[in-house]
């Protein structure tokens, strides 16, 4: 270790201490703009393939290669962003992946047949797979242990409108415009979020673990200012261990890598093996498309509502208890949700069943997954894990298409179940509590004294 770096304050010793400050809301906002995106993007499948399937324009089998190549695509993405944004910066990796998720939603609305619809999916996955495994890292690089639960998730919550806009707009946009308009507007949004993102501020943990020290110290003098300025008294940084450099490949990442994984796949599974499909599932059973997307539209009310309530609980409860209680609440809910056969209880069950999985994608995989992993490794490892849910999503499609013609809704809600009670029994056995830490102590390194009681005592700062 150079002398420069064993002589000044770390990154995580500064960064913890500080209050919430207006450059947190305008990373929170720019951030989870895209995500909302994103979101919105994904669940626009859902609405978009009702329409081909009801005007002839494809078929349920087309519409199972129109899912698998947009996650296709997410997968080489997302597993392509964790490297970018790792060994370049978060920064970077941001922007490239949202030019390319533009330039292609808005080749998507131009496209002849569904076929070259299909192409041009792949490619927006592309995009699309960054804003996951980067979006949540990079807040909870900027944030205080004692917030960071509730900012990540909070950051979920506004992605979890994209569900909610999807359905919306599509309830509304698609019999004006057809189809096509539903890829003009998130591409249109990309483009104008890559102009506005220039002022996002790189993470000074990534920059003081490739020895980029003086931007580092002055992104965070710059911080602490601010702090000092809105009236903040910053308490002294406390002593923090030093930092080693960390690999992907050692045996102690392999229980989180394992854990992580098996979590993205369940979610993965839930999301779009089962939610997604909602609106094909109820146009099958002969609802008009415009009562179907109004029905979804009421039950995707669950997604912000299930994200509000991770924002209020990440922090108090744990991250260990939320995920086995939730995992296990869930997987009865998916069961009932097969079984009901009045519509209006079908819609009441749906919303809570959504707003449960979207409690779950927040703890899971806004706040937990990016606490799991040091900074050199953060982003990559939760890339790999994510990568493993996206790949559930690739088969995924082709499974929903078997069992709903050999059993129904029963035999997806089903399986979905039973994948929900293998997460909480995972959680159970390879779990570990990360609230309350800070980021690179709750992932794996050893604290000191002091630096516990530094993430302790800053209850009302923070």
């Amino acid at each position: 270790m150079s002398t420069a770096s064993s002589t000044r304050t770390p990154a995580a010793a500064r960064l913890d201490r500080l209050p919430i400050l207006p450059f947190h809301y305008k990373l929170f906002g720019l951030v989870g703009a895209g995500l909302f995106l994103d979101n919105v993007d994904v669940y626009i499948a859902g609405t978009v393939l009702v329409v081909y399937l009801q005007t002839g324009w494809s078929t349920l089998a087309l519409n199972a290669y129109f899912m698998s190549a947009t996650f296709t695509g997410m997968l080489i993405g997302g597993l392509g962003a964790g490297a970018l944004a790792d060994r370049y910066g978060r920064k970077f990796s941001f922007q490239f992946n949202l030019a390319i998720f533009g330039l292609a939603s808005l080749a998507a609305a131009l496209c002849p047949t569904v076929q070259w619809v299909i192409a041009t999916r792949l490619v927006c996955g592309l995009g699309l797979g960054a804003e996951i495994v980067i979006g949540y890292s990079t807040l909870a690089e900027f944030v205080a242990p004692r917030s960071r639960g509730r900012w990540v998730a909070s950051l979920s919550m506004m992605s979890s409108f994209g569900l909610l806009g999807a359905t919306l707009f599509s309830w509304w946009l698609i019999p004006k415009f057809t189809w096509r308009i539903m890829f003009i507007l998130p591409g249109i949004g990309a483009l104008i979020l890559l102009y506005l993102r220039q002022a996002i501020p790189e993470s000074p943990r990534w920059l003081e673990v490739h020895g980029r020290y003086e931007e580092c110290d002055a992104l965070i003098s710059k911080f602490e200012a601010e702090a000092l300025a809105h009236g903040s008294l910053l308490p002294p940084a406390a002593p923090m261990p030093p930092r080693t450099a960390e690999s992907l490949l050692q045996r102690k990442f392999l229980r989180p890598l394992i854990l992580g994984s098996t979590m993205q796949i369940v979610l993965f599974t839930a999301v779009y093996g089962l939610i997604a499909w909602v609106p094909t599932f109820l146009a099958k059973q002969g609802m008009p498309i415009n009562k179907t997307f109004f029905q979804v539209m009421l039950m995707s009310a669950g997604a912000p509502t299930g994200a509000f309530i991770a924002s209020l609980l990440a922090d108090r409860l744990g991250r260990r208890r939320a995920i086995i209680g939730g995992s296990a609440i869930a997987a009865v809910l998916s069961v009932v949700f097969g079984l009901v056969t009045s519509q209006l209880f079908a819609t009441v069950v749906g919303f809570l069943m959504i707003a449960l999985v979207y409690f779950l994608v927040d703890i899971i995989q806004a706040v937990y997954l990016p606490e799991l992993f040091p900074t050199e490794i953060r982003v990559r490892c939760s890339a790999v894990c994510v990568s493993m849910g996206r790949i559930s999503t690739i088969l995924a499609p082709f499974g929903v298409v078997f069992l709903y013609g050999h059993g129904g809704v029963i035999a997806v809600v089903g399986v979905v179940a039973v994948a929900f009670v293998i997460q909480a029994v995972m959680m159970a056995l390879l779990g570990v509590e990360t609230s309350l830490k800070s980021l690179d102590i709750a992932a794996g390194l050893k604290s000191s004294a002091a630096a516990t009681a530094m993430v302790a005592g800053h209850d009302s700062k923070i």
